[in-house]
């Protein structure tokens, strides 16, 4: 069983006739091996919904984290996930195979929002407000990374606590992804991209004052 896990400002019926992610679970709903936790009306930060399930007492092993503004066009989902943890012990859809000192995100350098080389990225997110949206291809997958885009992050909880990784309060929705990455790659876990078709209808809010100000915490923490 697979417990996707995701987090809406939306109330529980706004989530589920107007987001992506609501609209896309019910399109998957055949699928028995899915189940769902939400936290509808949230004002808490992301690591928090999601530690909370880490460490919840049920049998859901696997857990996919993701944003409810995806749409989840793969309706081989489950089995991909399945797949990909067999290999890796946290997956996502794109990422960075090496990580370079002061980085801002996945696929920046710097914070003037340099791109890294090609050689570098991994993984394909689609883009726009409908499914199937317009493909970004930042290279091969799968591959092994250093750095995952924390639009949909998956990985078992069993592994999670065995190694006692969890997702940082301080990064509410900035930067929980690079440290919880950080953190998992530390406790000598492997992270890599797989094949799993979504379409994100945000392109992230970098530079913004709450983004900045994740990234002077972030920056603090590991002493870069």
């Amino acid at each position: 069983m697979i417990e996707i896990v995701s987090a809406t400002r939306l109330s529980e019926t706004e989530f589920w006739t107007k987001t992506a992610l609501g609209l896309s679970l019910q399109r998957l709903k055949q699928d028995g091996r899915m189940a769902v936790y939400l936290a509808y009306a949230n004002r808490s930060g992301l690591p928090e919904v999601y530690n909370s399930r880490i460490r919840a007492a049920n049998e859901h092993d696997y857990l996919l984290f993701v944003h409810d503004d995806v749409w989840l066009d793969d309706f081989f989902l489950v089995d991909r996930l399945i797949e990909g943890l067999r290999i890796y012990d946290v997956l996502g859809v794109a990422g960075n195979r090496r990580r370079v000192s002061n980085q801002p995100a996945w696929a920046f350098i710097d914070d003037n929002f340099t791109w890294d080389s090609g050689q570098n990225l991994t993984g394909r997110i689609a883009h726009g407000p409908k499914p199937f949206g317009d493909v970004s291809h930042f290279g091969e997958v799968p591959a092994e990374c250093e750095l995952l885009d924390g639009v949909l992050l998956a990985s078992r909880k069993s592994t999670l606590t065995a190694k006692g990784v969890f997702f940082d309060p301080r990064f509410d929705f900035h930067f929980y992804d690079m440290d919880f990455c950080r953190t998992a790659r530390k406790s000598g876990l492997r992270l890599g991209t797989w094949p799993i078709c979504i379409t994100h209808q945000s392109g992230g809010p970098f530079g913004t004052e709450s983004w900045a100000e994740g990234y002077r915490r972030y920056i603090d923490k590991w002493k870069e």
